[in-house]
């Protein structure tokens, strides 16, 4: 998973991505237009991986990883004509944003719009994506019709018309394409366009040094989920050792760090669930699109499993370390044998019979 951390110049962007990170970058202002990616892998803590190593004692524990991308270089008015280019590219890989958005007053770190105003902020970076996508959608009917009057695949045509004049629709109206709430399945197929509206978005309000007060600040966006963030304060935690960083958590009244607040809300965006394969080699968390089958989970993990699979051996997580061990699993009847189309759950543990 790869989310993508935006916004304007003098927001915090980058203090926030040393916070999610652990990294210490430097702030800088970048230049507008001009592409600046660095990326940082974190592990996704799981107290359920935790215990599961604890009982199994392996030579490896692994994590489910995300990484979070720093995009510096967007601003207003750098999409007029689309994006292009390498930006655009880099931009459309991310799985969905973090849009870092100010609401901090600092004399000494002048706003580039002039004063604060979070819903211009959220609407301007908004703007840039519209246009972008209303390039590509504009440029995809005129194609499709050209194609039509030729006689080509004109029934698969028609469909794909109907739906590209339905999106045009709507970033017309200054609606993102995420508010069409297209199938999953119909989404998977237009990931080859690059559309920026369509990814699901985060909103992380900077408050500077100030404790967060989301409550009149929530309503700023289209059904979004909003977090706060003291982004200079929790940068500085991240960089302490576990120990330390605790007090100073509990100091700042901060209840939870903003990377796992973050990554949990980024799961639940992304309709993402974890599930385990445990053993004396290693334990292991495996991040997968929630409604995927055992087939597909197996594919996960290698190809050759989902292959080859015949069937998946399967108990919940919290079942295996309320009885203590896999054989306390079998002796109660709980190991379970799931075929190919079994639905996976969060936090199953799947041992995978496969043949190739």
């Amino acid at each position: 998973m790869q989310l993508g951390l935006i916004g304007l110049p003098m927001s915090g962007k980058t203090t926030a991505f040393n916070a999610l990170t652990g990294a210490n970058r430097p702030t800088s202002i970048a230049v507008p237009g001009k592409l600046d990616v660095q990326l940082a892998v974190v592990d996704v803590p799981d107290p359920r991986l935790d215990a599961l190593t604890a009982m199994f004692n392996p030579r490896k524990k692994v994590h489910a990883k995300i990484t979070f991308a720093d995009i510096g270089g967007l601003a207003k008015g750098i999409s007029e004509g689309g994006l292009s280019g390498q930006f655009r590219n880099e931009i459309a890989q991310m799985d969905g944003f973090v849009q870092v958005v100010r609401v901090f007053k600092d004399e000494n770190v002048p706003h580039p719009e002039g004063a604060i105003d979070p819903q211009r902020d959220i609407d301007i970076l908004d703007s840039e994506f519209l246009l972008t996508d209303l390039v590509t959608v504009e440029n995809r009917i005129s194609r499709l019709k050209e194609e039509m009057s030729k006689g080509k695949e004109r029934d698969k045509n028609a469909r794909e018309l109907e739906l590209f004049e339905q999106m045009r629709e709507t970033l017309e109206t200054e609606k993102p394409l995420r508010s069409l709430g297209l199938p999953y399945e119909e989404q998977r197929a237009l990931r080859g366009y690059g559309f920026l509206s369509i990814k699901p978005r985060l909103i992380l309000l900077n408050f500077g040094d100030e404790r967060p007060d989301l409550a009149s600040l929530v309503s700023l966006v289209e059904p979004t989920t909003v977090l706060g963030i003291q982004a200079r304060i929790e940068a500085e935690i991240a960089q302490l050792d576990a120990e330390e960083a605790v007090l100073f958590l509990e100091e700042y009244q901060i209840s939870e760090p903003v990377r796992e607040r973050v990554i949990r809300e980024a799961y639940n965006l992304l309709h993402v669930q974890t599930f385990f394969t445990v053993g004396e080699d290693e334990t292991r968390a495996w991040p997968h699109t929630i409604g995927a089958t055992a087939q597909e989970a197996a594919g996960v993990i290698h190809t050759d499993l989902q292959r080859g699979f015949i069937r998946a051996e399967i108990v919940p997580s919290d079942v295996l370390l309320e009885l203590g061990g896999m054989a306390e699993v079998k002796q109660a009847g709980k190991l379970r044998l799931e075929g190919k189309e079994y639905i996976m759950h969060d936090g199953d543990v799947m041992n995978v019979r496969f043949n190739i």
